[in-house]
């Protein structure tokens, strides 16, 4: 495992743990990843998570539930203006109604449908549908 981008090293190992049918996935905490599989797990894409404090190292633990076709994170992480989302969903996704952005914004880690309804712009950090 690369430590050079860990939100893409965890995004793999999650699609790579769902392709092989697998029900959990250990990954490295930081607050960031935290942030981001929260989001999924209210976006449905993922059951549950919890946070495990094994010394010397923190992980996150994440039950899947078989929903993830794609997840890959976005390189280089494009800022995009509030008004730009449609052009990226059409880049990324597969369907405008299915999947979703990863942003991060002012206000945190949301998806790129909230985000727009917040009227905010941000980074492109992944996709998932």
């Amino acid at each position: 495992m690369s430590l050079n981008d860990p939100i893409s090293d965890a995004l793999n190992n999650i699609y790579n743990a769902e392709n092989a049918a697998k029900q959990v996935c250990v990954l490295n905490h930081s607050k960031f990843l935290e942030n981001i599989v929260d989001l999924l797990k209210k976006e449905g894409y993922i059951k549950q998570y919890k946070l495990q404090d094994k010394k010397p190292v923190k992980q996150l633990v994440v039950y899947l539930n078989g929903r993830i076709n794609k997840c890959k994170s976005i390189k280089p992480r494009y800022a995009v203006a509030k008004t730009e989302y449609d052009k990226y969903e059409k880049s990324y996704l597969i369907s405008r109604e299915v999947g979703m952005l990863i942003v991060s914004t002012t206000e945190g880690i949301m998806s790129h449908k909230q985000a727009k309804e917040k009227g905010l712009g941000g980074r492109l950090i992944g996709y998932i549908y």
